[in-house]
Parts: structure tokens; C-alpha cells; sequence
């Protein structure tokens, strides 16, 4: 070990990390940091209790020790219990949370590739600041939606929609597919006998496939996966998926005006549509004007 690298090390208090006993795991023997020595801030305060928010099944994000500190050092990234800037130092994560040297490097590269820490040489690992997290990936989603930055992650994720679906209505206009425009009415007319009968989960599931039909309808592959980033997203985040709230009248007259406006070819129309349905959720009328007539 070098002397820099010896120096930076910081003793860290034996804890239950959650992770597995001691005895389960390939445990890299540190040594003891000299008393009185100044290192990295403490993990002091931190919580170590994985369970404490939802999340997808680690299945998703790997297994095991490694899939786990990602999850915990990703939290406490996001959360801000890790500020930015913030040295991360190997040896004491190790410590901390009871894994091996390999462990703790693999769980780091992952975070890196998320963009949420950096790693350079006679710099060390640090946190990076929000502005250079991949918002976009679906761990830092998920722990956005679960942590303090929950309404700030639904609020984001509402004005996406908001801007991605009325272009795809517009796009949609131009392709004149007429068995895709044929599903969508279908989704439509289930959606009033749903609506009716007073059935709000097969509303729902035919206002998502109208949702879906609309956006491969416009064209876009991109459009097609961003939107389905942000779809599961929303899922994650315990926000409505479809465009309704709830099932109304006036959800309906909207979905029904989109499908006249693509029969005609009516992109405009198609795409103001579209606006006046999404303003209909009450989390997107709070953070965007409704859209005005022309």
C-alpha cells in the first residue's frame, strides 16, 4: 500500500451494514487507521438500513453484495446524505459495509457509469454535483422517486410527458396508418363502455395502449424509447401512468378529438388535442398553462 493511499485511510466503526454477516463474506483485512489521524468526512449518521425504501428486485441491478452497495451508495448519493463533492474513500467504504476490496471497486464503476461519483488519479473518488447524473437511467429515477426529491422527480417527469406526447400526436397525423388508427378508435370505444359500466382498470389499461399506439404511430424510435422511459418511470414514482386521473367525460372527448384529428391528417389539431388531455391530470395542470385555442 502506498503512503498517500495509507494516509487517506479513515477507521470507520464496526456496524450490522445489512449486507450479510461477517462470517459470509470475503472480508479484506484493513488496517487500523494511527489514532488522531484527519481523513475523509465520517459516514456518522448515515443509514444503513437497505430495506428502508421501495425498489425494483435486485434481479434488475445485480445481485448480491455488489447489486446491494450499489443501491445503498446510489441513495445516499441521491438523497444527499453524500454531498457533492465528497470524497469516497475505497478502504473505508469496505469497512463500513463489511465487503471486499473487489466489492466495493465494481459497485464504484458502476456509480461512475451512472455519473453520480468520478474517479481520478491523485484525486481520489468524489461525488458529482446533480447536473452531471444520468437522470435518465432507471436506478437514479427510482431513487429519486423514493427519496426527498420525490416531488421534484414526478413534477419533471409530468412536463416530459407533457412535451413528448403532443409532438408524437403531431407526428402521428403525418403516417395515415390506418390499422394503428383503427386500434386506437377501438381503445377509445372500450374506454366508454368502461367508463360506463364504471370498470376504472380496463379504462386504464385501454388508455395506456392508446398511449403506446400513439407514440409507434409517430415514427420515432428515439420518441418510442423515451417514452417508455418515462412510462416506467412514472410507474416507479407512484404517479398516474395514463392520462387520466381518473375516468371522465372529458377524457374521453379529448382521446376521441386526437383519433378525428389523425383520420384528417390534422397534426395541429392532433397535437392540441393532445395538450388539453394531458392537462386534464391535475399534476401536469399545476406546473403547465393549458394550452390555448386557435
Amino acid at each position: 500500500m502506498s503512503t498517500l493511499a495509507h494516509t487517506m485511510m479513515t477507521a470507520a466503526r464496526p456496524v450490522d451494514s445489512g449486507l450479510g454477516a461477517p462470517g459470509d463474506l470475503d472480508r479484506y483485512p484493513y488496517p487500523e487507521a494511527p489514532a488522531g489521524r484527519v481523513g475523509p468526512p465520517s459516514w456518522e449518521g448515515v443509514d444503513t438500513d437497505l430495506g428502508r425504501v421501495g425498489r425494483r428486485p435486485a434481479g434488475n441491478r445485480g445481485r448480491g453484495l455488489h447489486g446491494q452497495l450499489v443501491q445503498q451508495l446510489g441513495q445516499m448519493i441521491v438523497s444527499g446524505d453524500l454531498g457533492a463533492d465528497r470524497p469516497l474513500v475505497p478502504e473505508e467504504i469496505g469497512q463500513r459495509f463489511e465487503v471486499s476490496r473487489t466489492v466495493v471497486r465494481e459497485s464504484l464503476r458502476v456509480l461512475e457509469a451512472k455519473g453520480l461519483v468520478s474517479a481520478r488519479p491523485n484525486v481520489g473518488t468524489r461525488v458529482r454535483p446533480v447536473s452531471d447524473w444520468n437522470l435518465l437511467d432507471p436506478d437514479i429515477i427510482e431513487w429519486r422517486a423514493f427519496g426527498p426529491q420525490r416531488d421534484d422527480q414526478r413534477r419533471e417527469l409530468n412536463e416530459l410527458r407533457w412535451t413528448i406526447e403532443p409532438l408524437a400526436a403531431r407526428l402521428a397525423a403525418g403516417h395515415g396508418r390506418e390499422d394503428v388508427q383503427q386500434r386506437l378508435a377501438d381503445m377509445v370505444e372500450i374506454m366508454g363502455h368502461a367508463f360506463a359500466q364504471g370498470d376504472g382498470i380496463t379504462f386504464s389499461r385501454a388508455d395506456a395502449e392508446f398511449h403506446s399506439l400513439l407514440i409507434q404511430l409517430a415514427g420515432n424510435r428515439m420518441l418510442e424509447h423515451l417514452s417508455g422511459i418515462v412510462t416506467a418511470a412514472l410507474q416507479v414514482s407512484g404517479s398516474p401512468v395514463t392520462s387520466c386521473d381518473r375516468p371522465s367525460e372529458a377524457c374521453l372527448a379529448h382521446h376521441a378529438r386526437i383519433v378525428d384529428a389523425l383520420a384528417t391528417g390534422d397534426a395541429h389539431g392532433a397535437e392540441s388535442a393532445m395538450r388539453q388531455l394531458l392537462t386534464v391530470h391535475p399534476e401536469v395542470e399545476r406546473v403547465v398553462p393549458a394550452p390555448r385555442e386557435h
